[in-house]
């Protein structure tokens, strides 16, 4: 894996395990798009809901002194300059790991001005944990 990507990736997830917004936004590019199912349902969404999305998140964890666990499955290269990352994430609220998790398909793409970004995402949400890799049941 390149060094950059690997540098920026840890950096990513620290963002979101420290639940830092403000490192977030400047994550992802200001034309993300993303598509997210949970239950059936089709969500599709861009920067602005992401963020949204992202401060809520954040904002359960807090008031719920929550603690992310969060797994890379799976790191490809797809092009130069574009990586292709499978990630798990779930939450352990009072000791205990949630029974469902989310899986993010996400494609990160460093940009003309050398940066990398998250510029898109799929994601299942409300996956039963015992379906993804990585966890361990109770």
């Amino acid at each position: 894996m390149d060094t950059t990507f690997r540098n920026f990736l840890d950096s990513f997830l620290n963002s979101w395990r420290n639940s830092s917004i403000d490192e977030m936004k400047d994550l992802l590019i200001q034309d993300y798009q993303a598509r997210e199912i949970t239950n059936g349902e089709i969500i599709d969404f861009g920067y602005q809901e992401s963020i949204s999305g992202w401060e809520q998140g954040f904002q359960f964890v807090k008031e719920n002194d929550a603690v992310w666990v969060i797994n890379v499955i799976s790191s490809n290269p797809l092009r130069k300059n574009e990586y292709f990352v499978i990630i798990s994430a779930t939450m352990v609220i009072n000791g205990k790991l949630l029974d469902t998790g989310n899986l993010f398909f996400d494609t990160f793409k460093m940009g003309i001005n050398q940066e990398w970004k998250l510029v898109r995402s799929y994601l299942e949400a409300g996956v039963p944990i015992d379906h993804i890799n990585g966890f361990k049941t109770r």
